[in-house]
């Protein structure tokens, strides 16, 4: 049985080419900031703690040992790391 041009066209697979593109970078996890902090008065890791009220634009930061609280002005952007120091420099500043 002779074969003719489609059979052999049929047989004959072709090879796909290979893609030049790389992979895209992975993406590297965000860790979260601290939400608690060390206190500057009497040294206890962790021991303030941040809460914000964005509706008050107003944050206060207190230390659960020694008692000691500080309170700042904050707006949409601010973090409770930008509290902690604010509150180091307000330290720094009286001393």
């Amino acid at each position: 049985m002779p074969e003719n041009d489609t059979t052999k066209h049929k047989n004959k697979t072709m090879g796909r080419r290979k893609s030049k593109r790389k992979p895209p970078p992975k993406r590297k996890a965000i860790e979260p900031l601290d939400l608690q902090f060390n206190c500057p008065f009497c040294n206890h890791e962790k021991s303030c703690e941040v809460k914000m009220d964005k509706g008050r634009n107003t944050a206060k930061i207190t230390c659960r040992v020694c008692l000691e609280d500080y309170q700042a002005t904050i707006n949409f952007l601010s973090e409770p790391v930008d509290v902690y120091n604010d509150w180091i420099d307000a330290c720094e500043c009286a001393n």
